[in-house]
């Protein structure tokens, strides 16, 4: 056990107090560029070997102990909801960072592919986390206003610049690329989904 000060026992009522000497703290900044690593690469360990992916492995690849692991994240359930919940915040933010920097076809192109993405982390990890203690988790039910609302604000705008026709449900699009994801057999379903995108974007253009 390490001592955060030192005490003179002969002494002590002679002798001015000593001063602390503090364990060197990593920095927050540190922490979380680790935390974030290691979602990445969980991320990319889950999609690839499912959700028994192992956490040694993953802390190894992230360039951490399974210690810092384990203080992120206690358990494989809450690595697992954490990196669910890391896509759903990417989806959200970039929702708003492409239409502030994309035009509004552009910019729903990109977060129609990033959902993509999304679906892909969502078919290894949602199970899991619906078989957790207590049914389905929380956060992949409140993901869906999240996710909703990402593209509802980018299809409203696209309507606006008359890129889109007035009648496109936002909803409507979004299950017809959760469809190709979960009714496709095909390991390449993700390419089909990414040729789809450009039909639905082309086919929601307003009629000539």
């Amino acid at each position: 056990m390490r001592l955060s000060e030192t005490v003179s026992g002969c002494k002590f009522l002679s002798m001015p107090k000593p001063s602390k000497k503090t364990v060197p703290r990593k920095p927050r900044a540190d922490a979380e560029r680790n935390r974030v690593r290691i979602l990445e690469v969980a991320k990319d360990a889950f999609t690839c070997f499912g959700a028994n992916a192992s956490l040694d492995d993953i802390a190894k690849q992230a360039g951490v102990g399974p210690g810092t692991l384990y203080r992120h994240f206690p358990t494989r359930d809450a690595l697992l909801e954490a990196v669910y919940q890391s896509e759903v915040e990417k989806l959200a933010a970039a929702g708003a960072e492409f239409a502030r920097t994309m035009s509004p076809p552009a910019a729903l192109r990109a977060w129609m592919l990033l959902f993509i993405d999304y679906i892909a982390t969502k078919k290894i990890i949602a199970p899991a986390l619906n078989a957790l203690l207590g049914g389905p988790s929380k956060v992949v039910e409140a993901s869906l206003v999240r996710i909703h609302e990402a593209i509802q604000g980018l299809v409203k705008r696209a309507i606006k610049s008359g890129d889109l026709r007035e009648d496109v449900e936002p909803v409507d699009l979004l299950k017809a690329l959760v469809g190709v994801a979960f009714t496709s057999s095909s390991p390449d379903w993700q390419a089909s989904a990414r040729r789809l995108v450009d039909i639905l974007i082309l086919g929601s253009r307003p009629l000539e």
